[in-house]
This record gives C-alpha cells, sequence and structure tokens, in this order.
C-alpha cells in the first residue's frame, strides 16, 4: 500500500459525493487555505438513478441549487449550468421553478466534472487516527493507497429501506424491488398480473401515476398500500416553510432528545407528502380511464404491512395487512411488490476504526452539535444528513444544505467564507425571552 505526495496532509477529507458533500466540494474550491479531498467509491456522480422518471422534478426550486443560497455568484450555480448547456432561455420561457429530477442530475454531474478535489472510484475501506491526523486507506482502480486528513466530513449518505415485514419476501424468489431500483426493471415490473406499491411518499405517487398510465396497455391490476390515514399532500405553506431556517434548527436543536425523536415522527407531512398537484394528476387520470368502466386499481389507506409471503407454486406474494382505524386483518395478493419505503441512514464500516473519535447520544446515535460536528474534539468530524435526530427535518432538504455547507466552512476556517443568515423568519418558534419588569415608583 503506497502512499501517494508523501506528506501531504489534506485539511479536510469528505468521504461520499452526493449533493451535500459535492456543494461542499464547490463552495471549498475558491478558499485558497483549504487543500480538500472528496472520495465516492461510485464511478461517477448519479443521484437516485432508478427514479429518473421522465416528468419527475424536484420538490424545491432551483436556488436549493448546491451553492446559490450561500454564494449567488458562483460559478457553480444552476443557472451557470442552464447557460453553459444553453438552456437558459428555455428554462425561461418554461416558467417553472422546480427543475426536472433528470435535469438536476446533469446538472451535478457539471460541477463534478469541474472540481478536481472529487475523486470517483475511490472506496473508503478504513479510517485510522493518529497524532491528530486521520489516515484513510482508500482501494481504487490503481490499487490501494493512504490519504491523511485533519478533518472528515461524512457524506455517505442513506440506503434504501427494507421494512422488517418485508424479511420473507425479498429474497424469496418472485419480483420484490425497492423503488430505487424501479427504473431499470420497470418492464419486467409490468409484465406480471399484478402490481403493488408499498409506501405513501413522493416516489410511490410517482410510480402509481406512472403504472396507472400504462394499466390498459398491459394488462395489469395496480394496487397502492399506505399506512397512512390518506394520501397526504406535502405541507407547501410559506409560513410552513419558514421551518426550513436556521431559526428553527436553533429551536429543534435545543429541545430535550425525546422531545425532538417525537416531533420527527409527527413531522413527516412536512418533508415525505406527496406534491399536491401530482395527487390532484393521479385523480384526474382515474376519473378519465372510470369513463370506460371500473378501473382495476385499488388504493388502500390505513393499512399496515405486517408479514409478507412468496408461494412459489402460485408465483405470488401474500401481504398480511392490518387496517389500523378498523382493527381488522386482511390479505392482499400481488405477483410484483414495489417498496417504496424510504431510506434510512446507515452508519459505514469504516467508522470503527475511530469509533473512539465519534460522540454518541444514549440511544448510540451521532451527537450532533448545533454547528454539525459530532466528534470528541470539535471542528474535526462533521455530518451530512445523519443528524435528522438533532436538525429535524430540514436534514434532508436540498434547500439548507448551502446553509450546513457555509456553518461547516466557518467551523473549518473560523472565518465566515460565506455570510451567513441567521434570522429569516417572520415567525418565533421558542416561547419569547423573559423580559425584566420595570420597577415604577408609586405617585402620592
Amino acid at each position: 500500500m503506497s502512499t501517494p505526495d508523501k506528506g501531504r496532509i489534506y485539511d479536510v477529507a469528505g468521504i461520499g459525493v452526493g449533493p451535500f458533500n459535492l456543494g461542499l466540494a464547490a463552495l471549498s474550491e475558491p478558499v485558497e487555505e483549504l487543500d480538500c479531498v472528496f472520495l465516492e467509491r461510485r464511478d461517477s456522480f448519479d443521484w437516485h438513478p432508478g427514479m429518473m422518471l421522465e416528468p419527475a422534478h424536484l420538490q424545491v426550486p432551483f436556488m436549493a441549487d448546491l451553492v446559490t443560497l450561500a454564494d449567488p455568484t458562483s460559478p457553480y450555480s444552476f443557472l451557470n449550468f442552464l447557460k453553459q448547456s444553453g438552456r437558459l432561455y428555455r428554462f425561461y420561457i418554461r416558467e417553472n421553478f422546480y427543475p426536472l429530477r433528470a435535469e438536476y442530475n446533469q446538472y451535478c454531474q457539471w460541477v463534478a466534472g469541474q472540481l478536481d478535489s472529487v475523486r470517483f472510484g475511490k472506496d473508503v475501506l478504513d479510517v485510522a487516527y493518529d497524532d491528530g491526523v486521520y489516515r484513510l486507506s482508500v482501494q481504487g482502480p490503481d490499487g490501494a493507497e493512504v490519504l491523511r486528513s485533519r478533518r472528515l466530513v461524512l457524506g455517505t449518505g442513506t440506503s434504501p429501506y427494507i421494512p422488517a415485514s418485508c424479511a420473507g419476501i425479498v429474497d424469496g424468489g418472485g419480483l420484490v424491488l425497492h423503488n430505487a431500483e424501479y427504473l431499470s426493471r420497470k418492464s419486467e415490473v409490468q409484465s406480471k398480473r399484478s402490481i403493488t406499491i408499498v409506501g405513501s411518499g413522493q416516489s410511490a405517487a410517482e410510480i402509481y401515476y406512472e403504472l396507472l398510465q400504462e394499466i390498459d396497455v398491459h394488462g395489469y391490476q395496480l394496487n397502492w398500500v399506505t399506512r397512512s390515514g390518506r394520501f397526504f399532500p406535502l405541507e407547501y405553506t410559506k409560513l410552513t416553510l419558514e421551518m426550513t431556517s436556521p431559526e428553527y434548527v436553533d429551536y429543534f436543536h435545543s429541545l430535550p432528545s425525546e422531545q425532538r425523536d417525537s416531533l420527527i415522527r409527527n413531522q413527516k407531512n412536512l418533508y415525505k407528502g406527496i406534491n399536491s398537484d401530482l395527487i390532484d394528476d393521479i385523480y384526474d387520470l382515474l376519473y378519465t380511464k372510470s369513463l370506460s368502466g371500473m378501473v382495476d386499481t385499488r388504493l388502500h389507506t390505513h393499512s399496515a404491512l405486517n408479514a409478507a409471503e412468496w408461494d412459489a407454486g402460485r408465483r405470488t406474494h401474500t401481504l398480511q395487512l392490518r387496517h389500523e382505524e378498523h382493527g381488522r386483518d386482511y390479505q392482499l395478493e400481488s405477483e410484483t411488490v414495489v417498496l417504496a419505503t424510504g431510506y434510512a441512514y446507515r452508519e459505514p464500516a469504516f467508522l470503527a476504526g475511530i469509533k473512539d473519535r465519534l460522540r454518541r447520544d444514549h440511544k448510540g446515535r451521532f451527537d450532533v452539535d448545533r454547528n454539525y460536528g459530532t466528534g470528541v474534539e470539535p471542528g474535526e468530524i462533521f455530518v451530512q444528513n445523519a443528524e435528522l435526530h438533532t436538525h429535524g427535518f430540514v436534514t434532508p432538504d436540498l434547500g439548507m444544505a448551502a446553509y450546513r455547507n457555509s456553518c461547516i466552512l466557518r467551523e473549518i476556517t473560523g472565518r465566515e467564507i460565506y455570510p451567513i443568515e441567521r434570522s429569516i423568519a417572520f415567525q418565533q418558534f421558542g416561547a419569547p425571552a423573559a423580559v425584566q419588569a420595570e420597577t415604577v415608583g408609586a405617585r402620592v
């Protein structure tokens, strides 16, 4: 194992290159005193390729790109990408602030291709700590190497979440897939006689809508099962959007851990709901298709998936469901199951080598401070999208990424490279500070 650039110690090593660490790479690129490297095991940038459905768009406006909300003059902005791609006027004429998901992916690929600090095909296998320096054992196309850095930024992202209730069918022999694989296996899905989508968010809705459009062509039965009481729209009113703000992060972070956990469980419609326009489009499509007779589709709410089995002889899955309001169990049979069950953070195995460098809470999770650090020493280890339990539902929000990266860069450099807005909300989230009453002398 060799150590290239003998004696070189990076100021920052980012591990994982999704949108969040890619944004950090773009914002750190013009900072002369920083020597950074960002490592990604994949061969190229590709953001949720299984969900690049043609009409799908982001749920945030184009200003929530990698850099604009920190530095509107950055050459790595989405608008500059459009200009360099010859599409700026087309985007202007379109009069829609929400980029297509495939377009956003192209934009990120464009940025990644311009940054020398970003290296693909580099798999971090182990991290060790010695005398103020982190040693990263990395495997790449040219073999093994060791890189050294004074600080780490963990941006390994989230992984597809498979509920424990699906353990009996995931490797059972039938066609069961997470929505992360949907696009590459769409033809397989549509070749079956019955399809069931499990999930309640935007991904489930997008897949249902696409499969519903072609239900007559392929002749399958289409089911959509959600545990939620209804198909919740993403709450997108402007006073609610103020909760994606520094002030709300301050407020949420200050709450006791148990209260934060309770809030997260009850705030899913703030970041996991469905675009209301898409809900309306689904209804309109159902109505249109019903003109020719009842559509072979069923939508089940209040239905928790408790277990599932694969019957190899009958070539079908049996889903054991419970209607939680009725308190009644029922079954649903389906040849194919698409699990739009979201993503969850999984700690990478390489952290085992520096477990004594990480702060933990009483549940063993990262104890992330207000400025996104989780190391035993301040300003050494930072996390991206692994702080839902400490910073709230804004954690995966693309619009808050530039803010978080501005904070991380401030902690690393000791200066505010990008002005950090601290007060943007009209509303006050906590109780007003106590005001001392003045003593007024009584009149005689």
